[in-house]
């Protein structure tokens, strides 16, 4: 059986990590290297996805939970303004292979990250 991911070892408190949303299915923690002033990941609790390809062939119901729990942060924490990212393999910058999304906000006007 593989390891858990760093993202389950959070949820499950092995790891601390600042979780700032829980749902049933999904839960939202605060990205460690933000690139953004607000940089949260949303992720699904199971691991049974490793991106956003298989998420949206395996459960678009889960990925359409992602997108309603992106928005209602950037509601909470971005005046409901925001990016959502999805990393997809490794030479895209993905680095943890359980699905997750980016959710970046509070950019100051025509000062992106990456773009």
């Amino acid at each position: 059986m593989a390891e858990p991911s760093i993202f389950t070892r959070i949820l499950t408190g092995d790891i601390p990590g600042e979780i700032l949303l829980e749902t049933e299915r999904i839960f939202a923690i605060r990205d460690i290297n933000p690139q953004a002033p607000l940089h949260v990941l949303v992720i699904p609790k199971t691991e049974q996805y490793r991106d956003v390809t298989e998420l949206a062939a395996g459960d678009p119901g889960l990925l359409a939970e992602i997108v309603e729990v992106a928005k209602r942060l950037a509601d909470e924490h971005a005046n409901g303004e925001y990016r959502l990212i999805f990393n997809n393999g490794a030479s895209a910058a993905q680095s943890v292979f359980h699905v997750h999304a980016h959710v970046l906000g509070n950019f100051e006007e025509n000062k992106l990250v990456g773009f």
